[in-house]
């Protein structure tokens, strides 16, 4: 047996793609960067480079497969949504295991997701793209049936989502979404528009080996009305067998296959519509409220162990986790604060952030925001200033403290 360590490529890093590193290290494995641009996506939190043996920038499929090579790179994967297209081909070039790259555009172009659906007769939102803002409100229009939503084809964390309730909401959100760049700093050169959804909102995270897939979690959207906007507040953790998650897991089976997802992490977000789940969009990466203790004291796993056991052990996987749902050990609950501040960061005032960290059921608060940044008034997932990872004996005790939060999360940032 060679005692040569197993080395692992992760394709872009960024966000919570940074828990990876420490995941492949602890089964012995070691790791290596690859960036897909040259320059750093700097709208994320960075990798840190000191977890890996080596930062690679693509500039080529030859340059890049070489090193990987030179490497002895055995597994190749995506550390956050940019970097999907690229692990999909690196992996298919490097014989390792692979969704492949045939429908890699649809993994995160989001027109092209719902209309491979579409394609396998799984429902899905009715739409229309173009680069053109009278078009598209030529489309809502024609469509007969508002509200509809606007947003861009491949951005992230609801980044420029808008619910139209008329042609002229249309027109402005479509607008806005031109003049501005996506989460990933790219221009948006089309805009998409969908029938809307009706019902809640739910999450369904995934891992698989060769098509044997573990669900991670399910985890229901709460909403509220912050500065405008309706936006996320609450994930809630449910139990695998409250309905409807059984549905929900069934349908995300279906999507899977049809979009050839068949190893490493999926993250998915389905409507439960009047007549039956429905895509929102799936992301072929990890859960960007992942924190893996987290989420190993409320549900005995975590994503990231998971995606690498998948790829380093894959029998292991396949014996423990594979085709199997996960058990919620206690209720959880991780809470987007929004702010109504506005404004430079002169200080944190870490009294408060000890004080909301001393409530029983808090696990962790995540200050996002340092001193010399600027906080604003909440209108997305991107401008919520402080993420709470909330556990407990009690969803009732959970909601306490979510209470006593709101008291407390504005006075966190000196602006």
């Amino acid at each position: 047996m060679s005692s040569t360590p197993p080395v692992a490529a992760i394709v872009d890093g960024y966000s919570t793609g940074n828990f990876l590193p420490a995941a492949f290290t602890r089964l012995g494995a070691q790791v290596v960067h690859v960036r897909s641009t040259p320059e750093w996506m700097t709208s994320m939190l960075l990798p840190n480079l000191d977890d890996y043996s080596a930062d690679l920038v693509f500039r080529d499929e030859e340059q890049i497969v070489e090193q990987l090579r030179s490497h002895n790179v055995s597994a190749v994967l995506a550390g956050q949504e940019p970097g999907v297209p690229l692990a999909d081909r690196l992996s298919e070039l490097m014989g390792t295991a692979s969704n492949g790259s045939r429908l890699s555009g649809a993994r995160r172009d989001k027109y092209q997701m719902i209309e491979v659906l579409r394609a396998a007769g799984l429902r899905c939102a009715d739409q229309f793209k173009s680069d053109d803002t009278q078009e598209l409100v030529n489309w809502a229009e024609s469509h007969g049936s508002y509200p509809v939503v606007i947003k861009p084809l491949s951005s992230a964390s609801t980044d420029g989502v808008f619910i139209c309730g008329d042609a002229d909401e249309v027109r402005k959100a479509a607008d806005e979404v031109f003049a501005a760049r996506d989460i990933f700093d790219l221009p948006n050169r089309e805009v998409l528009i969908q029938s809307h959804l009706d019902g809640e909102e739910y999450i369904v995270d995934t891992v698989s080996h060769d098509g044997h897939r573990f669900v991670c979690g399910v985890w229901k959207y709460e909403k509220t009305l912050v500065n405008g906007k309706n936006i996320y507040d609450k994930d809630v953790l449910l139990p695998a067998d409250e309905s409807p998650v059984p549905e929900l897991i069934a349908y995300v089976d279906e999507v899977l296959k049809a979009m050839n997802i068949r190893f490493g992490p999926t993250h998915t977000e389905v409507k439960m519509t009047s007549e039956g789940p429905a895509l929102v969009e799936i992301g072929a990466r990890l859960n960007g409220d992942m924190h893996p203790d987290f989420h190993q004291v409320c549900l005995g796993h975590n994503q990231v162990d998971l995606i690498a056991l998948s790829y380093l052990r894959p029998d292991a996987f396949l014996e423990r986790h594979g085709d199997r749902v996960y058990t919620r050990r206690q209720p959880a609950v991780v809470y987007n604060a929004p702010s109504a501040q506005e404004g430079v960061v002169r200080a944190i005032d870490e009294d408060i952030v000890r004080e909301i960290a001393a409530l029983p059921t808090v696990f962790l608060p995540s200050v996002k925001v340092k001193p010399g940044g600027r906080v604003r008034r909440t209108v997305d997932l991107l401008t919520s200033p402080l993420r709470i990872f909330m556990t407990g004996v009690t969803q009732e005790a959970i909601l306490a403290d979510y209470d006593q939060i709101q008291v407390l999360k504005d006075k966190v940032y000196l602006v």
